[in-house]
């Protein structure tokens, strides 16, 4: 069982295709404008395009193959735009209820009630929006959305314009309804955090193309290409030079003037470029006082460039030797910074995991 996705179209571009599994959480992740809203619209049946095969478990909601297009309203969506839409002039419980008007008047109140105390916004039933704060409306409008007993539950940046507090009560709530309702959840985001927290599965999205899809923990820490990596906003990318294979599925790269061992396939001419990608938690610092003879993974000495402490971890940007062009950013945790007197200017030495080198075509 899955939502199975292929779309095409000019304006919004868009070349996507992909599957998200059902019963789960899936973030669809990009930076501004590279289509994940266009991307849930279509899913909604309210963007048509050009191209578009969309199915749930089997069964077809779009194929423009076949020129079946089924609309909006017919579709076993919910959907929580990022403002919430909700309509001014109705209250708290009949903004609810809209969405139940198939259902008698007794029985459409009953079920709105019951939504909104699931959602946990029981108790302001005839206030309005402009009552609302941030938190109160997405609850509400949460609350409409699941009042449908939707298939697929459609979130477009839901917690964007809420403050920090509240957004984490949010999410805790939206993870309690999934575990309840077992509902197929598509949510938007452009934050990486946000992502990781409530998805289990992920999508890269960049200028309307899926760059990279899978499970959160797999994506996030092995980016696929190097698109993937830019959209995770890995900033340690590097082209190096493929000097030889080595047993075990492991290859010797020159870097600069660094010999460095890493994991993973090679392009199949010897001596081709290949870039790879380190995530900055990944790059260890060598203690000072470790003994010369000590075993250490691919050393590479550096010069300190900058130091940037923020709360307990420190951002330190390090120029590696004989590499002037490549600045490789490190994290630190703050006390480590203070106790080896990390600064601008000191050389030190850092030590890079083969397994935490993560290799790509050019």
């Amino acid at each position: 069982m899955s939502l199975l996705l292929s779309l095409g179209h000019k304006a919004p571009f868009l070349d996507f295709g992909v599957e998200l599994p059902a019963d789960t959480i899936s973030a669809l992740v990009g930076p501004s404008g590279s289509g994940k809203t266009s991307i849930l619209r279509a899913i909604a049946g309210l963007l048509p395009l050009k191209h578009d095969q969309v199915s749930f478990s089997g069964e077809v909601w779009s194929d423009s193959t076949k020129g079946f297009y089924r609309p909006a309203r017919s579709r076993p969506i919910g959907l929580v735009s990022q403002h919430y839409a909700l309509f001014p002039h109705l209250s708290v419980q009949d903004n609810v209820a809209i969405s139940l008007i198939h259902l008698p008047e007794k029985e459409r109140t009953a079920q709105a009630r019951h939504y909104l105390d699931l959602a946990h916004i029981s108790g302001l039933e005839s206030q309005y929006p402009h009552e609302l704060s941030g938190g109160q409306k997405q609850r509400v409008a949460l609350a409409r959305a699941i009042a449908r007993r939707p298939k697929v539950l459609l979130l477009d940046e839901p917690f964007s314009a809420v403050d920090r507090t509240t957004r984490k009560r949010l999410y805790v709530e939206l993870q309690r309804l999934h575990e309840q309702l077992r509902t197929t959840v598509v949510l938007v985001t452009h934050d990486l955090d946000e992502a990781a927290q409530l998805g289990s599965h992920i999508a890269l999205v960049r200028h309307g193309r899926c760059v990279q899809s899978g499970p959160v923990s797999q994506v996030l820490t092995q980016p696929a290409s190097e698109e993937a990596a830019r959209v995770l906003d890995i900033p340690n990318v590097f082209e190096a030079e493929v000097q030889s294979r080595l047993p075990n599925n492991m290859l010797l790269l020159q870097w600069g003037p660094h010999s460095i061992t890493a994991c993973g396939s090679a392009p199949s001419v010897a001596d081709r470029g290949l870039k790879f990608a380190v995530l900055p938690q990944n790059v260890f610092l060598v203690r000072p006082d470790t003994p010369p003879n000590s075993q250490i993974d691919n050393p590479i000495p550096a010069v300190v460039e900058e130091v940037i402490v923020l709360g307990n971890e420190a951002h330190v940007w390090l120029l590696p030797k004989g590499l002037s062009s490549c600045r490789l950013q490190v994290r630190l945790p703050e006390r480590a910074v203070r106790r080896y007197a990390v600064s601008k200017g000191k050389e030190v030495i850092v030590s890079l995991r083969p397994s935490d080198v993560i290799t790509f075509g050019v």
